[in-house]
């Protein structure tokens, strides 16, 4: 989506981060919000839509400055911490 047309570019720090949705959120003039979740800032996307109308958003945004992405509890899945390689 690199050549996409969007609304306006934001910078990540201008953005409100639910840490219990891993979600970024930012107004948009329609009243709701444009809406990226941290997976997909971690993928390398950086657009991110409104639900409710057709404007989107550039995040402007380091990977380093990207928070760890977390696994949501009793999902049942291994932590990093025991992982278990395959062989």
């Amino acid at each position: 989506m690199a050549d996409s047309v969007v609304y306006e570019e934001v910078a990540l720090a201008d953005m409100t981060f639910d840490a219990a949705e891993q979600m970024y959120t930012y107004s948009c003039p329609c009243g709701d919000l444009f809406e990226i979740s941290l997976e997909d800032l971690l993928d390398g996307e950086d657009i991110a839509p409104c639900p409710s109308c057709t404007l989107r958003i550039r995040v402007l945004y380091d990977m380093e400055s990207l928070p760890p992405l977390q696994q949501p509890e009793g999902d049942g899945g291994l932590s990093p911490s025991t992982a278990v390689p395959v062989n």
